[in-house]
């Protein structure tokens, strides 16, 4: 089930947008804000965001900037009042895939959302899809890991974090770099907010969290993942 996130602050188009879109058959999360939007969307996976441009203390602009800066690829439908070429050309240079004109016609905004995600699933690059290693199996796409331990449900950021470190085995991989492709350039976690990225790895996927083999801190420079023999696979299935 596609999972979509609204953030919108008009409650009629709010809860309008909702009932028809589970309707559909979606999953639908709605956010009255872009605080409560921007954290939803860091804490879940959603295949495409509904985005009001005003919204109280934030901009629809600013939140797509802050989720394409980190070459995040989720749809991006841009709902706004504001109808002039000008409006249009700003919101898709920062990365929109979709701009809609308040009011809409309900049927071609559905028929818009469609072609966004059959889009989405079209252009889903031969990146690493599962990575398989000593009886854990990570399927990114999912979100999801299977362990010995059980399932797990990844968020985004644990999932965006764990694919870098594994496309990069055993190679330190700095903080810096960590920042800039998980959070973005203008969010700036501490040190420690890392760290406990790297031990709730170490507790999914180590024997023994406190003598971890694969999850390594490298003490003023960065993060790794230590692992020879292990199994990629490119295409989902």
């Amino acid at each position: 089930m596609k999972r979509i996130l609204i953030i919108e602050d008009e409650e009629q188009i709010r809860s309008i947008l909702k009932m028809n879109l589970e309707l559909e058959g979606y999953d639908v999360v709605a956010a009255e804000n872009g605080m409560v939007g921007v954290d939803s969307y860091r804490n879940q996976h959603f295949d495409l965001v509904i985005l009001d441009i005003m919204l109280p203390n934030t901009s629809g602009y600013e939140i797509c900037e802050q989720i394409k800066v980190t070459g995040d690829t989720t749809p991006i439908l841009m709902l706004s009042a504001k109808d002039s070429p000008k409006d249009r050309v700003q919101g898709l240079k920062l990365g929109a895939d979709d701009y809609v004109t308040k009011p809409f016609d309900l049927e071609e905004l559905l028929l818009r959302i469609k072609n966004l995600l059959n889009r989405a699933i079209a252009k889903s690059s031969p990146e690493i899809h599962r990575y398989t290693f000593e009886g854990n199996t990570i399927e990114f796409s999912k979100f999801q890991a299977t362990t010995p331990k059980g399932i797990i449900n990844l968020t985004n950021k644990e999932t965006y974090l764990l694919k870098m470190l594994i496309e990069h085995k055993n190679e330190v991989v700095s903080r810096q770099s960590i920042l800039n492709t998980v959070w973005g350039y203008d969010v700036y976690p501490s040190t420690r907010t890392i760290d406990n990225f790297i031990l709730a790895y170490r507790k999914y996927f180590e024997v023994d969290p406190k003598k971890p083999q694969y999850f390594k801190s490298v003490r003023g420079i960065g993060y790794m993942f230590k692992e020879r023999d292990s199994l990629i696979n490119q295409s989902p299935s």
